[in-house]
């Protein structure tokens, strides 16, 4: 899947960087690399670092990272990711699909980090394919691409595709891969020498738990939290809510402004609008359908209820960078 270990040619593995990429997500998905001929005293691995035009990329960070050459230079690599991270889509470029396409169409394996499942997704080469992306990510790219399989997990491996969501979830994805090209022993002791306790399975949850999320342990309040999270385009009724929680509507007010000083009503409609917010920021959706996959009836209410919120309507949100 991942290659062969001859033990003589070290396996070559190519990272391309977009503008605003992560740093914390390159970094992760890198080092185990390195450490893993580190620790067999032989070049297991020759990783390499592009960019589209050979020039240093700078991070979402502000740092600049220095790269081997440009997407031209690849060449005889057998697996290669993608690390992107902010605005991917300004990013995404008809030289990075073309090239990409061309090297999966040579068996390379292609990979992606954080947002890079946006371009690879771009580029056509997730048709038919399982994958995964960064939580915040997962509603606009449910929107733009409703024919591709998302999971909401850390990382995702199908054939000889492999994404993850970002973060840490890339040094699970590259000691996972260190796995199955050598094994089980080789990538612990990569993820010991890493101070990694466990390397994480695949379909673990990306989010902490919803009461250390936010400091709440109430099982109720915890379960209509839930309910209003996975509800966002299609609201429930707060006396639905209630009653799925065996209370009655003013109880569940009392529980809202008791743990979290708000009506629930208004925290539901909070959730919905940081959605549509993400949204416009992210995508090129039209504002009606944002709307609509946020759980209003109308373009005109949902601009309404933006403005009064955040200050400023949505067509202004998605002028501002």
């Amino acid at each position: 899947m991942f290659g062969s270990a001859n033990g003589t040619k070290p396996h070559r593995i190519g990272f391309i960087l977009l503008p605003e990429f992560t740093l914390i997500g390159f970094s992760a998905g890198v080092e185990p690399f390195r450490l893993a001929n580190r620790l067999a005293e032989q070049a297991l691995y020759a990783c390499d670092v592009f960019s589209i035009d050979g020039e240093p990329v700078i991070a979402s960070n502000g740092l600049s990272v220095n790269v081997d050459g440009s997407i031209v230079d690849i060449d005889g690599l057998e697996t290669v990711f993608v690390c992107t991270g902010l605005n991917v889509k300004n990013h995404i470029s008809k030289p990075i699909l073309q090239k990409l396409r061309r090297l999966a169409s040579h068996g390379t394996g292609i990979g992606a980090i954080c947002t890079g499942t946006e371009v690879l997704a771009s580029a056509g080469l997730l048709d038919g394919y399982s994958c995964t992306i960064h939580w915040e990510n997962i509603p606009s790219f449910v929107e733009e691409f409703p024919d591709i399989e998302v999971v909401s997990e850390l990382y995702e491996i199908d054939r000889t595709r492999f994404t993850c969501a970002g973060g840490t979830a890339a040094l699970d994805l590259s000691l996972r891969l260190i796995a199955l090209h050598y094994d089980v022993a080789t990538a612990a002791s990569v993820a010991d020498q890493l101070m990694h306790h466990r390397i994480r399975e695949g379909d673990e949850g990306q989010r902490m738990e919803l009461r250390t999320r936010l400091g709440v342990s109430h099982p109720k309040l915890l379960a209509v939290i839930q309910q209003m999270e996975v509800s966002l385009e299609d609201p429930v009724n707060c006396s639905t809510l209630a009653d799925t929680v065996s209370l009655s509507t003013r109880q569940l007010e009392r529980l809202f402004r008791k743990y979290l000083g708000i009506a629930p009503t208004k925290y539901y409609l909070s959730l919905r609008l940081n959605r549509a917010r993400f949204l416009l920021r992210q995508t090129s959706l039209p504002i009606l359908s944002i709307a609509l996959a946020c759980g209003f009836v109308s373009a005109s209410h949902f601009s309404k209820c933006y403005r009064e919120h955040f200050s400023r309507t949505p067509s202004i949100e998605r002028q501002i960078d």
